[in-house]
This record gives C-alpha cells, structure tokens and sequence, in this order.
C-alpha cells in the first residue's frame, strides 16, 4: 500500500511539473510583413498553429510594419524586400534604429548576392528565400529567437561570391538603372545631370566591374544580381 501510494504521487508530482514546464515556455511573438494578402495569410496561419509562437501583427507596406513594430515590440520580424510606401530594406533600418537588437528574418523571392548583401548590412539577422519549406521557417524564427544569425548554405553561398567582385557605386547604379530603362548616354546624363563624357566614363566602368562587354549584358547580369530590379 504504501509502495502504491509513493507511485501515486510520483505520478502526480511529475504531472505538476510538465504543466509547470509548459507554462513556462515563452512565447516567440512574430510580426510578418508581405504586400500578397495569400503569402502573408499562409506564413501567418504557419506561426499562429505553433504552440510557442503568436502572430502580433500583418503589415503589406515598409510604414505599416515600422509602426506596428513599434507598437508591439515583437521578438521576431518576418520581412519581405519588396513593398510598397516604403521598401523591406528602408523598413529594416528604422525598426534597428528604435531597437538596435531587433531580430529580423528576410524572407523574400530575391535571390541576388546584392540584395542579400543589402539586407544584412541594413540589419537583417538572417535572409530566406520564401521556396524555404515552412518547417524551415519556423525552425529558423526559433533559432533567431534564441540568438542565432546563422545564413543557410544556399544564401551563404551568394553572399561569398559577392566578396570576389567589385561592387558599383550609387552613381554608377543610377546609370546602370536608367540603361535598364533604355535610355542613351546623352538622355541619361540629361537625366542624372551630368556630362554625355562622365556618363560613358561610368558605362565603362559598369561594364568592366560587371564582366561583360555589352549594355545589354549588363542590365541582365544586374537583374540576376540584385542590383537593380524591373520596376512594376
């Protein structure tokens, strides 16, 4: 009987504790932020079926998510690039600048080794793609929660072969992005308001940083890489 008794409360003293331990699992909150109603209604129904996630808030512009970030504070940022009003990357540095020790994961369909490069320079703590499986998803809002920065292989891999090229400079993508457009030298250097000369002295430049020998490789080399994007 007394052997009885002991398992008894065991048993019940166990119990209390796994409730215990239950009770004391934080909950991760997570701000997710998309222009496409379905993409953000599905990354929102993936963190909210977690048991130790709540979604605090939806933001589809860069405005929007600065001011519910502010207002919710929330542990973790899912963040696309590509919004409206304000982009994903103007986004992310006024959410560092109210809270330099944010956790912001970029979750966006760009590929390029620039846009990566931008978006952890900008203060992203790490970069998906949103091909990234869902259980990825939430295995990685955990590991930053916990403190992790790590990149996954595919994005790491982009990021090193950016370091072995030569980087444009502002003016050189303002000249780059106006041939995307199909502007002559002349009209770009109307437009940019400098010389037909100091325009070609920077195709020339473009060109050579870039590796091709052409306007036309250029522009989509630079699509490819991020640096510039079609305007829709």
């Amino acid at each position: 009987m007394m052997r009885s008794d002991a398992t008894s409360t065991k048993i019940r003293f166990s119990g209390r504790i796994a409730v215990q331990c239950r009770m004391n699992t934080p909950i991760i909150t997570v701000l997710c932020v998309d222009d496409h109603p379905i993409v953000l209604d599905g990354i929102s129904q993936k963190i909210s079926a977690q048991p130790d996630m709540r979604v605090v808030g939806l933001a589809t512009d860069g405005r929007q998510a600065v001011d519910l970030f502010q207002r919710h504070h929330p542990d973790v940022t899912l963040m696309d690039l590509q919004l409206p009003n304000m982009s994903g990357l103007s986004a992310i540095r006024e959410i560092r600048a109210l809270d330099a020790k944010a956790r912001i994961v970029v979750l966006t369909m760009y590929q390029g080794d620039e846009d990566i490069y931008r978006a952890l320079e900008s203060g992203a703590t790490t970069y998906l793609l949103k091909d990234t499986l869902s259980d990825d998803l939430v295995k990685v809002v955990r590991e930053v929660y916990a403190g992790s920065s790590t990149l996954p292989v595919n994005v790491a891999t982009r990021l090193a072969a950016r370091s072995t090229q030569r980087g444009l400079t502002t003016r050189e993508v303002e000249v780059l992005e106006r041939i995307a457009e199909g502007m002559r030298n002349k009209e770009i250097g109307a437009a940019l308001r400098i010389s037909e000369e100091t325009v070609q002295v920077h195709v020339k430049n473009i060109l050579s940083k870039l590796g091709v020998n052409d306007r036309t490789a250029a522009v989509t080399v630079a699509f490819r890489r991020g640096i510039i994007h079609s305007v829709i």
